[in-house]
């Protein structure tokens, strides 16, 4: 039997055989066509930058290009895994397509909450970090950018932080101790659960992949996974070793990291 890889799908296997009535001459067989797995990524983009300092400590955060080059690294690791099986040339001919999805920065003009200094949100470090990264993952080879947008909640500007909040409530800090470094935007996404919800299922349904692999660490996916498993796609979570809940083992096929484990995490990789 030979098989050979042919683009990015079909594998084409041929066989030979020795029939009784030749005197076991070895004749030409059957052409038996296997088609490779499509694998596509789903990236929670504000989840996997959250975790980004936990799994690289010494890698600065805001360098677009070095995060970029781990995302990359990331779904590099996935396809290779899944190619223990599938046996290609280049796992990389398993990829359909990356999915990154996040919102665009937030660059209106506001005041401080405290000084009340005007603060220009467009000139921020985070803001010029997100529209680099962005530019960066435009850049990268079947990577698709699926952007939403940031808005205020309500009519809120910014909010305590937990920790300033706690001494608050245990007498540590007074009202008049306040200052700018205690709070931080109120700011909320909108639009980035609704499609990569949308994407998962249209994936499924176009049978466009036959694998899933999620990056993200709530249920939010929960709904649309059930839809793809119904119509057979398996789905293998990426949790970037933060823990899931046993009830999340129910909805998902596999749990995986194609990140190596931080030394302070415990492993429930399987």
């Amino acid at each position: 039997m030979r098989g050979v890889h042919i683009g990015n799908v079909i594998r084409l296997v041929a066989y030979s055989y020795r029939p009784r009535n030749l005197g076991g001459a070895c004749c030409p067989g059957l052409f038996h066509v296997e088609v490779a797995l499509k694998i596509a990524f789903l990236i929670d983009g504000g989840f996997f930058l959250k975790r980004f300092r936990t799994l690289y400590p010494g890698v600065d955060s805001h360098d677009a290009k070095e995060v970029a080059q781990r995302i990359k690294w990331l779904i590099g690791n996935h396809l290779e895994y899944q190619n223990k099986t599938q046996q290609c040339t280049n796992h990389w001919s398993l990829l359909f397509r990356s999915f990154y999805y996040d919102a665009r920065p937030y660059e209106k003009q506001g005041q401080r909450p405290v000084s009340r200094a005007p603060m220009n949100y467009q000139a921020s470090a985070e803001a010029t970090f997100r529209r680099a990264l962005f530019q960066e993952l435009r850049k990268t080879p079947n990577m698709a950018l699926r952007l939403g947008e940031v808005r205020k909640e309500g009519n809120r500007s910014w909010i305590l932080k937990p920790g300033t909040q706690n001494d608050l409530l245990a007498g540590k800090l007074g009202i008049d101790d306040l200052t700018d470094d205690d709070f931080v935007p109120a700011f909320r996404q909108k639009g980035v659960d609704m499609r990569l919800g949308i994407d998962m299922a249209s994936l499924c349904l176009k049978k466009q992949a036959d694998v899933i692999v999620l990056v993200a660490g709530d249920s939010d996916f929960v709904p649309a996974a059930k839809l793809a498993r119904r119509e057979g796609v398996r789905i293998i979570l990426d949790p970037l070793w933060q823990n899931v809940s046993d009830s999340l083992f129910e909805h998902i096929d596999g749990l995986y990291s194609g990140v190596a484990r931080p030394s302070n995490t415990r492993k429930q990789q399987g």
